[in-house]
């Protein structure tokens, strides 16, 4: 099967040491951060994958996901801020499917904020669809805010 996926350079397995940048990363793209323990308690589940990606030698986006019976579930996927709208999230989510097949996946799921538009168009545009929504299961700034749950067949 023919794949137009191009493979990220310097994309590579996160370890304990990149925490640091992870959370400055983190603190930096969300207004409502995952805390340490989540990355640290992702980085120990042997279901769970965690990537980085570093940019002209720099610290620039990650990738934590789950994948089990046929599934995999995108859990958190970050691109810097100075290269959002650029391309970086949709090749970072190629490489999320890629290692969803890996892992013998055969649809992909995720979790996005109503609000999100950016990353809705991302999705959607990369085959996505919504099958669901999620009642006020975001913190926000006045309270909880909806998630749109979204699915995509990877075969």
């Amino acid at each position: 099967m023919a794949t137009n996926r191009k493979k990220l350079q310097h994309f590579r397995k996160m370890r304990d040491t990149d925490l640091n940048d992870v959370m400055q990363l983190e603190l930096l793209a969300y207004p409502f951060p995952w805390r340490r323990q989540l990355f640290e308690d992702s980085l120990s589940k042997p279901s769970y994958t965690c990537w980085v990606f570093e940019h002209e030698n720099e610290f620039s986006g990650y990738l934590i996901s789950s994948s089990a019976a046929g599934e995999a579930h995108i859990l958190n996927l970050c691109v810097h801020p100075k290269l959002q709208g650029k391309g970086w999230g949709r090749k970072l989510l190629a490489e999320a499917e890629w290692i969803a097949k890996q892992h013998r996946a055969d649809t992909c799921f995720l979790e996005v904020r109503v609000s999100n538009h950016a990353a809705l168009h991302l999705y959607e545009s990369s085959g996505y669809n919504e099958i669901g929504r999620r009642k006020k299961y975001y913190p926000a700034k006045n309270g909880r805010e909806d998630a749109v749950v979204m699915a995509k067949s990877l075969i």
